[in-house]
């Protein structure tokens, strides 16, 4: 009868030195989602440009609508191919989920003027013109 007794003594006080992880657990979810609900997300226009450089290039910040001008001329925002007809009905879209942002136009340097022009004038019908911006790289 002895050797039963010492038996549960001896598990009872195997489950006090055990360490209980889930309270620990616990505050690393709840970290892990706090840094997912805060983090910012880089935009991306979705292609890559060369971007012309510039001595007096500054950074903005708050930026909305994201505008890439291919060196073959093609139009990107939100990582999707757009013609130059529809650029205006996008950046209102994107416009109109964040109003206080700006629209940053990156043209590659090999781009026409005539693509970064109309793509400049379909912008400047939606945002006024101080809230547009022309990505360049700094020398």
């Amino acid at each position: 009868m002895k050797r039963n007794a010492s038996r549960l003594t001896d598990s009872a006080n195997d489950d006090e030195g055990a360490i209980d992880l889930t309270p620990m657990l616990d505050v690393v979810f709840i970290l892990l989602i706090f840094f997912i609900v805060t983090a910012t997300f880089v935009k991306e226009a979705g292609v890559e440009v060369n971007r012309p450089e510039a001595n007096t290039s500054t950074q903005k910040d708050n930026t909305t609508v994201l505008v890439a001008i291919n060196a073959d001329n093609t139009i990107w925002i939100d990582k999707r191919r757009v013609d130059v007809r529809s650029v205006r009905a996008n950046i209102e879209r994107l416009h109109a989920e964040s109003p206080g942002g700006g629209v940053v136009i990156q043209a590659d340097e090999l781009a026409s003027v005539k693509t970064f022009t109309s793509v400049l004038d379909a912008a400047r019908e939606v945002v006024p013109p101080e809230k547009i911006s022309l990505s360049t790289t700094a020398r």
